[in-house]
Parts: structure tokens; sequence; C-alpha cells
């Protein structure tokens, strides 16, 4: 647990500074340090280092790369990152071509494939969200209500958790834990309109309710994804909390869906 704080304070206090302090480049750059780490851990979740060395540094920079051309390229960030992913599915098949064995060569596409678009597409949403007008509340709210949920489930869980919630893919998760979770993403949700004072009572419910379900799922998601790998936690980078995949996988989800939230339904 003294880790667990310790390594949490840290981690808070990077991103206050990274959010309202440095300037929004940089913010695109520790992004691409966290994608770059996180693609790291998924590549070595393979203990039988089936994955070709050249299959996982393409796979990192072009996680690394994704936050840049949201970047350079944001009015038109779309049509480039679909030109991103055309070019990055090629070379992994030109890197294939070049190798001396066919075995599993589909499934290693498939995997790379689906590392940087899981990893670095999904937690790029958080930097489009920041280069949003009043992104870096926007960026900050999300944090907040998505962590928020996962401290709940968590406290929630360990104290009053009986009735497991899906076994097979995490025994520990319970779930008690799951609607303390819901129920902490909406609080803080509710706290966090003080961020947002633009943004509706309803506005706000919504996204709490959205953010809320999908930080649920992304925990889940990366957990059946460490469930097939049967490993406990994604790496060692952070103590106390185990790796960097450990920390951001509810992100992973809420990010996309809270983008998709405020500039379509909301329209901002």
């Amino acid at each position: 647990m003294f880790k667990r704080t310790i390594t949490s304070i840290i981690l808070i206090l990077i991103t206050i500074a990274t959010i309202f302090l440095l300037p929004i480049w940089f913010f695109s750059m520790v992004a691409s340090l966290f994608i770059a780490m996180g693609l790291y851990e998924f590549f070595k979740l393979d203990t039988k280092n089936e994955f070709p060395p050249s299959f996982v540094y393409l796979g990192i920079i072009a996680g690394i790369a994704l936050p840049c051309i949201t970047y350079f390229f944001r009015p038109t960030g779309g049509l480039w990152e679909a030109l991103f992913f055309i070019i990055v599915l090629i070379a992994l098949f030109l890197i294939q071509f070049t190798r001396k064995e066919n075995q599993n060569a589909v499934v290693l596409i498939a995997l790379s494939l689906f590392g940087i678009f899981y990893i670095g597409w999904f937690f790029t949403f958080l930097v489009k969200i920041r280069y949003l007008e009043d992104g870096h509340k926007l960026a900050a709210y999300l944090l907040l209500v998505t962590k928020a949920g996962d401290i709940g489930a968590y406290l929630v869980g360990s104290h009053f958790g009986k009735h497991a919630l899906i076994p097979r893919i995490s025994p520990k998760k319970s779930v008690e834990g799951a609607i303390g979770g819901f129920l902490f993403s909406i609080a803080f949700a509710l706290i966090g309109k003080s961020f947002l004072p633009w943004m509706s009572f309803t506005d706000i419910l919504i996204s709490g309710i959205l953010i809320g379900i999908f930080a649920q799922l992304g925990d889940l998601a990366e957990s059946l994804v460490k469930r097939d790998y049967k490993v406990k936690d994604s790496g060692l980078f952070l103590p106390g909390l185990g790796g960097m995949l450990d920390v951001i996988d509810s992100v992973l989800f809420t990010a996309p869906i809270f983008y998709i939230y405020i500039t379509i339904l909301l329209n901002i």
C-alpha cells in the first residue's frame, strides 16, 4: 500500500503539471511515452517471445507517432490516421516477407496491429480531448472521473466484495466493487462540474454514467488480455501499481467514448 500510495501521488503530480502547467506539445510527448511503455508491456506479455524484434520496434514507433499525427494534423487527423494504419499494416506484411519462416504470420501481424490500435490509438483520444476548447479541463475531468471509478472499485471491492463479477477473467473483481466504482464515477462527475460550468447537469450526469461503465469495461478488457497470457501484472514499471497498462487500462476505453460524446453528441 505504501508503494501504491507513493507511485500514485507521483503520477498525479506529473499529470497535473502536464495538463495545466506545461505546453500542449509536452502533453503529446508524455502521451507518446505512456503509449510506448504500454506497447512495450503488451509485446512482453508474450513470454514465449514469439514477436520478432522488428514487429516490436515497429509497434512501439507506430504508437509513439499517433499523438504526433494529432498534434500536426488536428483539422484532418482522421484521414491521416487512416493512411497511417494502412502504411503500418503494409509495413508489417513487408517485415513478414523478409522473415525465414511463416509460422503464426497472420496471428503476429493481427496482434501487432491490435496492440497499436488498442493502446496507441485509443490513448491518443486523450490527446485529441486536450486540443479541444477548454481541453485542459476536459482532460482533467475525464481522468478524475475515470480514476475515481478505479479507486471506488478497489475500495468497495476490497472491503465489501463477496460476489465475483467474472471470475474466469479476474477472480478478485466483485459485483460490489463494480457498483462502487460506477457510483464513484458518477459522484466525481457531479463534483467535477465545477471544472465545466458550461455543461448542463444532464450532460454531466450522462458523461459520468458513460465513463463509469466504460472504465469498468476497460479494466476488464485488460484483465482478459493478461488472463490470456497468464500474467498477473502487465509490467513492473510502477511500484505498487504494476505496469503502465495496469494504470491506463480504463482510460483506453473512456477517452474515445468521452471524445465522441462531447464532439458529436454535444457538438463541441
